[in-house]
């Protein structure tokens, strides 16, 4: 016979109650009773009732992920850590890519409306383009990512401090001449001064906006004038691209002190660019990423970057999100997680 919840409240010394917390993950119960009921689930092989759950409750036991672009390996380590997380909440996770198309955001959140996704987790690179601003009544919505807005809650890393951080640690490896690669594009006739500001016709995306101001403070704050020649636009920030630039930079410009290239993707394709060219790293380039993606350790040479707790990260994202839907009305809340610097061979060097 099929067990239910009273037997498991039963066998765990708990109310029926505590049990369904457990279950359904949105309410905090101390660990020791979690793992007493977590005991009882197991030892009984209990299985909900789905569908009996989401009569009474109005829930699916669903939640959605969408991320821009699910061939990056950052996107894979976060959908991981997403899938395996909420599972430990009794959640399944439906999985979309947007490719930074509202379109596709306004979809899951018509699902979010109509309950057939208990919340969502979106990824917009843009806040200027996404559905959250025009969407109207938001079902449970937090954004992971970089945009600045205070409408719904959000997990984020300091993109700006982390960029300054990663530039100040070249500039101590006595670089002065730092090449940048995937900044914004700067619309002709404009010197750039301003693009950062964040309005709606910045180019390029949140976060390289972000980095590129950090990038640019650091600089300015040793007292090295910005370079623009040394800013290399990246329109989509995948390794091919990386290559193709910085491949064609080296043809046109003398070589940079380092490359910050603003993800470890771009980092690879830049490392290949150089290595095509012979150019020896860290002997007479230096080469530091963004993000510390599980194969950032694995390059030749073992890349720089900076790294911040992916675990922590997506356990915000899940509670934040836990709390919208026990309480819709709840004001939004931002929780930035700290990064740090992570040393390897690609920028160490005795010059």
């Amino acid at each position: 016979m099929r067990a239910t919840v009273k037997d498991v409240a039963k066998l765990a010394g708990v109310s029926p109650k505590t049990v369904s917390n457990v279950i359904n993950g949105v309410v905090f119960v101390r660990p020791e009773t979690r793992a007493r009921v977590e005991q009882a689930l197991s030892e009984l092989d209990y299985v909900p009732n789905m569908s009996a759950r989401g009569l009474r409750n109005g829930r699916s036991g669903m939640i959605a992920l969408a991320l821009p672009d699910l061939l990056r390996p950052y996107s894979a380590e976060i959908t991981h850590l997403v899938v395996e997380l909420a599972h430990e909440r009794g959640w399944g996770v439906q999985i979309e890519q947007t490719a930074a198309e509202p379109k596709r955001e306004f979809e899951l959140l018509s699902k979010g409306r109509a309950h057939l996704v208990d919340g969502l987790i979106l990824n917009p690179v843009n806040v200027d383009d996404s559905a959250i601003m025009t969407a109207g009544p938001l079902p449970p919505v937090v954004l992971i990512g970089d945009v600045d807005q205070d409408v719904v809650s959000q997990v984020a890393i300091d993109n700006l401090a982390a960029a300054r951080d990663l530039t100040e640690h070249l500039l101590a490896q006595g670089c002065r001449r730092i090449a940048a690669v995937g900044t914004p594009e700067v619309p002709r006739g404009s010197s750039g001064a301003g693009v950062l500001g964040g309005s709606a016709d910045a180019p390029g995306t949140a976060a390289s906006r972000l980095r590129t101001a950090g990038y640019r403070q650091a600089l300015e704050e040793a007292g090295i004038p910005n370079d623009p020649a040394l800013e290399i636009n990246l329109d989509r920030w995948r390794p091919e691209g990386a290559a193709t630039v910085v491949g064609k930079y080296l043809t046109e410009h003398e070589l940079p002190d380092a490359f910050f290239c603003f993800t470890d993707t771009l980092a690879s394709g830049a490392l290949s660019a150089l290595w095509s060219a012979g150019v020896g790293v860290p002997e007479q380039t230096l080469v530091a990423g963004f993000d510390n993606i599980l194969e950032s350790q694995f390059m030749i040479p073992p890349l720089t970057t900076v790294d911040f707790d992916r675990r922590a990260f997506v356990q915000s994202a899940l509670d934040l999100l836990a709390e919208r839907m026990a309480d819709k009305g709840a004001p939004p809340r931002r929780v930035i997680i700290p990064h740090r610097i992570v040393e390897r061979a690609s920028t160490r060097t005795t010059r």
